[in-house]
């Protein structure tokens, strides 16, 4: 039997996953809020197949790749090669909402970390670091994982259940739909997501991608969407 993660390690991962994490995601739909207007995104079928496609079209082959990466760079202490990483999310977001999200979601992550570590300077420089990059919501996410004795697996399916959970409760506004067919889509997600987190383990820096052009014309036609509940 593999080692059980400790109590403490498991409930970071469990708190970093809710979305009643102080960062704002609740605020975001990532482009959903549009395709309900503009393309065909009104039943719980076509909600379901958005969302498994967004996660294995951007999740896996790019913020979950780079969470991965992360992960890494920060246990090692690596700190030019989580300049990069971040800046690799900031030069790849094609929209100035999605930027807007990855920034502002990482700057409070990084808050939450100060107020969680504020009794330990070795953490607290670590925060530093990441609040001058300044911080995408990946690479926080990996420093708030980095200080746990998680596995990389497990960092990966709690952030991508996270943001799983996020973007079904998004779904339920704005397509809309009921709980029992969120809670659906979030089983037929939950059932994908460990493919979508072993294709992000196993990606170099040269196969990580940020081509979704669908998702980049929806997200700019949201920024002047008539009328909207989300941020993007």
């Amino acid at each position: 039997m593999p080692q059980a993660l400790p109590a403490a390690s498991l409930l970071q991962l469990i708190w970093l996953a809710s979305p009643a994490l102080p960062v704002g995601g609740f605020s975001y739909s990532e482009g959903l809020e549009i395709a309900v207007e503009c393309a065909g995104v009104t039943t719980e079928a076509a909600a379901a197949a958005w969302l498994q496609e967004q996660l294995m079209l951007t999740q896996a082959r790019g913020d979950l790749a780079i969470v991965h990466q992360a992960l890494a760079a920060w246990r090692a202490g690596d700190a030019e090669r989580v300049r990069a990483l971040n800046d690799w999310v900031l030069h790849t977001r094609e929209t100035s909402e999605l930027r807007l999200q990855t920034e502002q979601m990482g700057r409070s992550l990084a808050d939450w970390l100060r107020n969680q570590h504020a009794g330990d300077p070795e953490a607290l420089a670590d925060v530093a670091r990441l609040a001058a990059l300044p911080p995408t919501y990946p690479v926080a996410f990996a420093l708030a994982a980095a200080r746990t004795q998680a596995r990389a697996e497990d960092v990966l399916l709690a952030c991508a259940f996270g943001w799983a959970e996020n973007m079904v409760q998004a779904a339920i506004k704005a397509v809309p739909l009921g709980q029992s067919a969120g809670q659906r889509i979030l089983a037929r997600l939950a059932a994908a997501i460990p493919g979508a987190v072993a294709h992000a383990m196993q990606l170099r820096d040269a196969e990580r991608q940020a081509f979704s052009p669908m998702l980049a014309v929806l997200s700019a036609r949201h920024e002047t969407q008539y009328s909207r509940l989300f941020r993007s």
